[in-house]
């Protein structure tokens, strides 16, 4: 399967993928605009791959003007149902439907690593305005937590994908050349009854190219494990928001 079927995967699951799906901490805009140096209340932003609209919608409140650049069409329509006030183009990272010089910062939401760097650099240098920024983040659970390592590896297996040693600047290490970051790791979390957190799960595009009577499943066994890990039915989920942010 290309890495295009897998992104547009979540077109058919965009309704749960907005319900479900964590959104980010307020200082992950903080330390975007001390690492941009630049206030974004004013600044013309483009976040691209901007699913759902979860960091668009944080953008926008913070007082950017604001364009969303997405490609699929389910989550395109469900974008503007949640946030019909913010305009959204059609396109992807390789092709950005955006004027060279335009912008004064990038904004890339969990959608950097479905680009091609071949093509997605040279579009992000002609598009931002001299000063501006490139901004990229990850939200990834925190395998540190017990309960959320035990979930990993039964995720990996389910998957057949190898241990691996945890690596906490892994995210960094996949960088595109060439451009000099600024980096951060901004721990949090966030409490939701049980079927939220399954929902989530159910979200990732693993699970949406997977074969779905396995899926339903694997989330059955898997809400009843964490059904006696967490008996009043809410999860505490912590996330590491991994932030890189480079000046034009």
């Amino acid at each position: 399967m290309t890495n295009t079927s897998r992104a547009r995967s979540f077109d058919a699951a965009a309704a749960a993928y907005g319900a479900s799906r964590p959104s980010y901490p307020p200082v992950l805009l903080d330390a975007v605009e001390e690492l941009a140096g630049f206030a974004l209340a004013g600044a013309r932003v483009a976040d691209i791959g901007a699913g759902t609209g979860l960091g668009t919608a944080l953008l926008h409140a913070r007082g950017s003007r604001t364009v969303a650049v997405e490609p699929g069409d389910g989550m395109a329509e469900e974008f503007r149902r949640r946030l019909p006030e913010v305009p959204v183009v059609r396109g992807d990272g390789n092709h950005l439907p955006l004027r060279s010089g335009s912008v004064d910062l990038l904004t890339y939401a969990q959608s950097w690593h479905w680009t091609d760097p071949d093509r997605s650099v040279p579009e992000v240098r002609r598009v931002l305005r001299p000063g501006g920024a490139l901004a990229l983040w990850w939200n990834d659970s925190d395998p540190a937590v017990p309960w959320i390592g035990e979930q990993d590896a039964r995720l990996r297996k389910f998957f057949g994908a190898a241990e691996t040693r945890y690596d906490e600047r892994a995210r960094f290490r996949g960088l595109p050349d060439g451009i000099a970051f600024g980096t951060l790791r901004l721990p949090w979390s966030r409490r939701v009854p049980l079927d939220v957190h399954l929902a989530n799960l159910g979200s990732y595009s693993d699970f949406l190219v997977a074969d779905q009577e396995e899926v339903r499943d694997f989330l059955a066994r898997e809400g009843e494990l964490l059904a006696g890990v967490f008996p009043d039915g809410m999860v505490e989920e912590t996330y590491v928001v991994s932030l890189a942010v480079a000046r034009h």
